[in-house]
């Protein structure tokens, strides 16, 4: 249990300090940015705080004080809170009101913190094993000290999570408003840890044993550092992230449409701009090619498509009409690519017009349609 405790200590410093190298990178651009300087502050107080929870499950003492990583650790989370609330009244909002709420958590901190030094050298913090601060042992004082340090924890997860909401909403940034949604979850795993916690000491108290439970707390409150680490990060690498997502979906759009293309080249090899390759760079505009090659080839076949011929083995009747319709498209497509091969023009062949009702203004939505004809053309060539 104490290898799974000490783990997840240490994977929420090890984000903590991803985190940090990856903002301090940006240190000569951005250091004169307040909002930046409290952002630097706040992931220093989380690393503190898991290294010394991580320096704490390795029992011993610093200086020669017992228990004094455990103090440390409390201490420098209660700041680590004050600080995430003030680096979020930053994000929102510059004005007079923000900086008195930023002042006034600033004081509450502080005197949170006065309060955990006070009991915990009140109840002899330092001559107690350590088990003691992990739940309680029953002991009044300590009693007061844990759910006094654990209500320093819970109660900016709330605010943070009422807050991030209307943020969210009220900013253009997408990226910021990423990272407020990030934090809102992050603030719910969090509260869930706090939860956790306090059961384990309730339980402790009251002489009941929970067992594995009592590593709940520990992995939400990893979870919740971690995703914490990447939503203080969001603004720096979400961009890319949303890049690469959208080059993914494309990518994934211009294989999918590549049964259905190759076909229709080679019936039509002047639809191609380019010569075909296999390069993977631009793949926005190569999706596009891919879908104005395909409509293209598909116009050639006006002549040869026969409309009355819908094919055999369709989807089965639970089938949504798109996808039956996506069916048809695909089997009068391959009929007419047989016919052109053969010479022969159907009596009922569709030699004008366009494709019905498709709204090609809308890439996405064409994207979307393609896609369905393209798999339904490469089930009808599997069963050929």
């Amino acid at each position: 249990m104490n290898t799974t405790r000490t783990l997840c200590f240490v994977i929420a410093a090890l984000s903590s300090y991803a985190a940090l190298v990856y903002r301090l990178c940006q240190a000569r651009r951005s250091w004169r940015d307040s909002a930046y300087r409290a952002l630097i502050t706040t992931l220093l107080l989380q690393c503190l705080t898991f290294t010394m929870g991580a320096v704490a499950m390795g029992g011993g003492s610093i200086l020669g004080v017992g228990n004094l990583a455990i103090l440390l650790m409390h201490l420098a989370a209660v700041a680590f809170c004050v600080s995430s609330q003030i680096i979020l009244l930053k994000w929102a909002d510059a004005d007079e009101e923000a900086l008195r709420r930023a002042r006034w958590w600033t004081v509450t901190g502080f005197a949170l913190n006065v309060l955990l030094v006070a009991l915990f050298l009140l109840a002899d913090g330092t001559n107690r094993p350590s088990s003691d601060f992990d739940t309680g042992s029953g002991q009044p004082l300590v009693l007061t000290y844990l759910l006094a340090f654990i209500v320093s924890q819970a109660v900016p997860c709330v605010t943070i999570f009422r807050q991030c909401g209307p943020y969210a909403e009220m900013t253009d940034n997408a990226s910021l408003r990423q990272a407020l949604r990030m934090l809102r979850v992050a603030a719910v795993v969090l509260f869930l840890y706090c939860s956790a916690r306090t059961v384990n000491i309730l339980t402790s108290a009251a002489g009941i044993d929970i067992g594995v439970w009592k590593l709940a707390s520990n992995v939400f409150s990893a979870t919740g550092i971690v995703i914490l680490s990447l939503s203080l990060t969001n603004s720096s690498w979400g961009p890319s992230a949303t890049r690469l997502l959208d080059w993914a979906r494309s990518y994934r759009s211009y294989r999918a449409l590549y049964p259905l293309w190759r076909d229709l080249y080679e019936s039509s090899p002047d639809i191609a701009l380019e010569p075909p390759g296999a390069s993977v760079s631009e793949m926005d505009y190569r999706l596009h090619r891919r879908v104005v090659e395909i409509r293209d080839g598909w116009r050639d076949l006006r002549p040869y498509i026969d409309r009355t011929a819908p094919g055999s083995g369709g989807p089965g009747k639970d089938a949504s009409e798109e996808s039956r319709q996506a069916f048809t498209e695909a089997a009068q497509i391959k009929q007419a690519l047989l016919a052109k091969r053969n010479g022969t023009v159907p009596q009922d062949s569709k030699d004008a017009g366009d494709f019905d009702d498709r709204d090609t203004d809308n890439f996405t939505a064409e994207v979307a349609w393609l896609t369905k004809v393209a798999a339904a053309y490469s089930k009808l060539g599997t069963a050929s």
